[in-house]
């Protein structure tokens, strides 16, 4: 049986417009579903740079000379140098040694340019660190860092500058502040050999030393507080595509992305070579942004973590044959993978994982509740590899919900046989994904009205409205996803988890669009989906209100308008979000019912977010060009008239 019965609409039912008044109804003391903690989450995966060279605050490309066939990729080289492979860190074995050039006129200097340059900021402080030693002990060498201007026309390339001594023959971690005197979004790393004596340099680091909650190996501040505003309830990490990778050698493997961060190995990004048209053949995964720091960002930022592991299943886009997945019964280290993961999480310091987990600098247990097991997957391959794991996590971990995939597609024959296949292996819930056009989201507004709901939950864990044409962050692409989201609110009963995607995107990194946050080395913007999102999280509520037209019926797009409503029982405050899709104005009135005599509604204020341009968006030149206006909202009484302007989502606030 079908699980999906949709509310087909059409543009043209806008032309029909009347300036009749859309009148609506509310019963204010019956209470519907309770709307989850992790109702509106987000989700990161490492494209777009998101990670590497985006919310990973490290500056330096390549810092353990790792890149494969090019080990020096990102790096300038001159003078003398070697290229060494027995380091100090086995899973990163590379290493350069700097060598007296010969002559004292003759210099030995490397230069590192970072992602798409390393942004610097007027007074801001910098901490650069190497692994070193001198190859004979019993010497002395000294190393010249410097941050520099390449392209300058000035006297002088550098900004700033300092000196270490290195001075044994064992490795060591050195470290040094540098403080920039400007503000310059393409700087480079330089470090010379400033003594006749050679050195062995490992990876070598630049962060600032303002990261997200001060932590070293930390975040950058501007991207981590971005999500931090929005206080979302769920955050999906680390993927995507990049969990199931490429080929399987490539997938995301979790274990890799903890522990010393010199030590965590290189991971070829699938991302680097899915489009020949926006090409990176110099993008890995460093996995210094690993799992212990995407827990650790979930607790900061007041979100239950969700990780997505590999079920065994390559990217089914990019491998057509089954012999580029694993077996079925060759699935065990990839089962066991999944409940060391939970232990890591959850384990008490005694175990093995969790005893990692406390020497990262975390004794006390994440939480972790939920598990994704593979991504977008579909076919009878899917069900046939998930089915162990639901089993073996069962049977370990019988708290852990797990979520499963109706794969890439939002309907049809391939999702209805998915979903009935999560419901067979009684997965908590499924996760559907859906990037589409207006015209899809226009046809969405009763999506959820008429699941089943004895199965499993719904989880919109991956959508955005990608414009005909428009493939950017537009207004009315985000006010199109405004629609779409009062079916989310509405059943609230079974959708229990939704995220936006994908997060992040570098101006000039970019793959994929649209994105929720533009950056570039310096700066960064909020779209208009990141405040549609904002909207939705700060006035989420506890608990749904059924609002209805007069005759009992959702509105779910009718002539344009969009509705729906929640309460809060921490605040007694109603939050009512109408969308109006149209361009014209619609007059609406709610006509509040179930209220006791002493019962008073009153207006505290009203949000609109509109745009006279629907193609307008934020840049990184304008980021607060279009954001929420509030207003306070007068109003007392049983019945709230109010005009919802052309392309506009209004978000009502009434206090019982």
């Amino acid at each position: 049986m079908k699980r999906l019965f949709l509310s087909l609409l059409s543009l043209s039912a806008a032309a029909a417009l009347s300036a009749q008044t859309l009148e609506m109804k509310m019963n204010v003391s019956r209470l519907g579903a309770e709307i989850q903690p992790t109702m509106y989450g987000i989700f990161i995966e490492d494209i777009n740079f998101a990670a590497d060279g985006g919310l990973y605050a490290e500056l330096v490309k390549n810092r353990s000379f790792e890149f494969p066939g090019n080990r020096l990729q990102g790096w300038s080289v001159g003078g003398r140098v070697e290229l060494k492979d027995d380091g100090p860190f086995e899973r990163n074995p590379h290493y350069l040694r700097l060598c007296y050039p010969g002559h004292p006129q003759k210099h030995t200097a490397i230069e590192n340019n970072g992602f798409f340059g390393i942004g610097l900021k007027d007074g801001a402080q910098y901490r650069f660190s190497v692994w070193a030693r001198v190859p004979q002990a019993g010497q002395s060498a000294r190393l010249g860092i410097e941050l520099i201007d390449r392209a300058s026309m000035a006297e002088t390339q550098v900004y700033t500058a300092a000196e270490i001594t290195v001075d044994s023959g064992d490795w060591k971690k050195y470290e040094v502040i540098l403080t920039s005197g400007v503000t310059d979004p393409k700087a480079t790393l330089r470090i010379f050999l400033n003594s006749p004596v050679a050195v062995d340099v490992e990876h070598i680091s630049l962060f600032p030393v303002d990261t997200w909650m001060g932590h070293q190996n930390g975040l950058r501040k501007d991207l981590a507080q971005a999500l931090y505003d929005l206080q979302p309830g769920l955050f999906r990490f680390p993927g995507g595509c990049i969990v199931e990778g490429t080929d399987l050698e490539t997938r995301y493997s979790w274990k890799n992305s903890v522990g010393p961060v010199e030590n965590r190995p290189l991971n070829e990004n699938r991302w680097q070579h899915s489009f020949k048209h926006r090409y990176y053949p110099d993008y890995y995964q460093s996995y210094g942004l690993g799992f212990y720091e995407y827990f650790l960002l979930s607790e900061e930022i007041g979100a239950e973590p969700l990780p997505v592991i590999s079920c065994g299943l390559a990217c089914q886009f990019q491998n057509e044959t089954m012999d580029a997945h694993q077996p079925v019964d060759q699935l065990d280290c990839y089962i066991q993978d999944a409940l060391d993961l939970i232990e890591f999480a959850n384990g008490s310091v005694d175990t093995r994982w969790g005893g990692l987990r406390a020497e990262m600098g975390h004794p006390e247990p994440f939480g972790l509740k939920y598990l994704g097991v593979g991504n977008e997957q579909w076919g009878p391959e899917y069900p046939e590899r998930l089915e162990p794991f639901v089993k073996a996590i069962r049977k370990a971990y019988p708290e852990i919900q797990i979520i499963g995939s109706s794969g890439p597609n939002s309907e049809g024959e391939q999702f209805d046989y998915l979903w009935s296949e999560m419901e067979r292996l009684d997965a908590d819930l499924v996760d559907e994904h859906f990037y589409r056009p207006e015209s899809w989201f226009l046809s969405q507004g009763a999506r959820y009205d008429n699941y089943d709901r004895k199965g499993p939950k719904v989880f919109a864990g991956e959508y955005a409205c990608h414009g005909a044409g428009k493939k950017w962050n537009h207004f009315e692409a985000s006010l199109l996803e405004a629609a779409f989201m009062t079916t989310l609110e509405r059943n609230a009963d079974i959708v229990h988890m939704s995220s936006y995607a994908p997060l992040f995107a570098h101006v000039e990194g970019w793959q994929w669009r649209p994105d929720m946050i533009w950056f570039d080395n310096l700066r960064s913007f909020r779209s208009c989906s990141w405040y549609v999102q904002k909207l939705y999280m700060q006035y989420c509520g506890t608990n749904v209100l059924k609002l209805t037209d007069m005759e009992g019926a959702n509105v779910t797009g009718a002539d344009g308008i969009f509705a729906s409503s929640v309460y809060d029982e921490d605040n007694g405050c109603i939050y009512i979000k109408v969308i109006n899709v149209s361009d014209r104005p619609r007059e609406v009135k709610v006509n509040f019912e179930g209220l006791r005599k002493k019962d008073i509604l009153t207006g505290v204020e009203a949000v609109s977010f509109h745009c006279d341009d629907p193609d307008a968006e934020n840049t990184l030149d304008e980021p607060y060009k279009i954001v929420p206006q509030t207003t306070s909202l007068d109003f007392e009484g049983k019945t709230l008239e109010t005009t919802a302007a052309p392309k506009t989502f209004m978000v009502y606030v009434i206090r019982k």
